[in-house]
């Protein structure tokens, strides 16, 4: 693969891009060039998901048939406008991150093959306030996406119940996520406790299809509810990222009808880059409502 270079203008900046014909996803073909298109046009609705906050890269510089790594401390090579903020980082104390506030640094990282963005529910401005509950299904082979559904259904039922709503997203890999946006002050431990609570009540509703223990020996046919995903440290793959599959899969918000219709037996939603665009083209941001929904955790018990 030669080192071939080209200069792009994304807005204000101008990028060298590297080896746009190299494919990153093998069994469909998928080339570096078509993640940066993907990025490039998906930028608008992404953006909005990841402003001000500390992103995680998932990089995948040989293509998804080989090993990627997680790159939290952003690079020293990135280029100035590519800002950064102090995250929860490691063990060392805290690092910068990388911050993606315009559609140049979503190229730029794409170019990097950064394949995949992760997301913590926090802004940089205030790590300690989560702004969303995040419910993780992780459904345990033989269960699928199916029972993902259906496990998110159970839990739209609790949270009407505290006048409560949530949005729900695919993982773009197996499983579905739903989040339960709240902008208004709270903490993760209270994030986390409300979240175990559901998935407990949803346990001892359904013992032999739910679980919230984290072993993996438990978890054989069940959909364990990951609780834990909203630790003051944790991230969760972004909205409308993609992701590191066979397949050029992404993070997709879907609707509840969808839901639905897939705990009902339908079809399981699943969406490529390509479909991603045409339902954003279709139907705008299905998840915007997580940012600007205000609401309130009830009151433990």
């Amino acid at each position: 693969m030669s080192a071939e270079r080209t200069t792009v203008q994304v807005g204000e900046r101008e990028l060298s891009l590297s080896n746009l014909h190299k494919v990153l996803y093998p069994a469909t073909g998928t080339t570096k060039a078509d993640v940066i298109e993907y990025y490039a046009r998906i930028a608008p609705v992404m953006l909005p998901h990841l402003a001000d906050r500390c992103i995680t890269l998932k990089r995948f510089p040989d293509g998804v048939e080989h090993e990627g790594f997680f790159e939290k401390r952003c690079p020293k090579h990135r280029p100035a406008w590519v800002g950064t903020a102090l995250g929860p980082g490691d063990r060392n104390g805290q690092i910068g991150y990388c911050r993606m506030d315009e559609t140049a640094s979503l190229v730029w990282a794409a170019n990097m093959a950064a394949l995949e963005l992760h997301v913590p529910m926090a802004l940089a401005a205030d790590l300690d306030s989560p702004r969303a509950v995040v419910f993780d299904f992780d459904p345990g082979q033989p269960a699928g996406m199916r029972e993902c559904c259906e496990a998110a259904l159970w839990v739209r039922d609790v949270l009407a119940a505290v006048n409560l709503q949530g949005w729900a997203k695919t993982s773009g890999s197996k499983g579905l996520q739903l989040y339960v946006p709240l902008n208004s002050p709270c903490t993760h431990e209270k994030a986390a406790d409300f979240a175990l609570a559901v998935g407990q009540l949803l346990e001892h509703q359904h013992r032999d299809r739910v679980t919230t223990t984290m072993a993996k020996a438990v978890r054989p046919g069940r959909i364990f509810v990951d609780w834990s995903q909203n630790a003051r440290h944790k991230t969760t793959i972004g909205v409308y990222s993609m992701r590191a599959r066979a397949e050029p899969t992404c993070s997709t918000p879907v609707t509840w009808d969808e839901v639905e219709a897939c705990a009902a037996g339908g079809v399981e939603p699943r969406f490529t880059w390509r479909e991603v665009l045409a339902r954003v083209e279709a139907h705008g941001d299905l998840f915007a409502p997580v940012l600007t929904t205000v609401q309130t955790l009830p009151s433990a018990g």
